[in-house]
């Protein structure tokens, strides 16, 4: 049995509408669900990525903690979505540039290249190229 792909990344945020007009403005996309979970445990506002990938940010009514992403600790470290090439990579350096989003620039490395960059809640998120690409 071969182990499945990813369907869905869900991210808690600390301020849903920031983050919301941000991630649309990114996506170039509005979300396509933005609704309270049944039981009221949280609100998830989602986009569907090209993919089929859905990307949610989650609140859970102010029971967030307040600390701001940090890698470092267990969990999350980054979220990579997948590119097909160079000229697309520096295509999504200079639309980061036109949104006013600070990156690191282009880092190549023997295992591929990427484009780091972060949310307003200092989430880190890469665009990346395997090798060859």
């Amino acid at each position: 049995m071969a182990f499945p792909g990813l369907q869905h990344v869900a991210i808690t945020v600390s301020d849903l509408q920031r983050s919301t007009e941000w991630y649309s403005r990114l996506f170039g996309a509005d979300p396509v669900l933005d609704e309270d979970e049944e039981g009221g445990e949280f609100h998830h506002t989602v986009y569907a990525l090209d993919g089929g990938l859905l990307f949610g940010l989650h609140t859970h009514q102010g029971r967030e903690s307040k600390d701001r992403f940090d890698e470092h600790r267990t969990g999350l470290d980054h979220v990579g979505f997948a590119l097909n090439g160079t000229a697309e990579l520096e295509q999504w350096r200079d639309r980061l540039d036109e949104l006013g989003i600070s990156h690191g620039g282009i880092k190549k490395a023997h295992y591929g290249s990427g484009l780091s960059f972060r949310d307003p809640d200092g989430i880190a998120l890469e665009f990346f190229i395997a090798p060859g690409t």
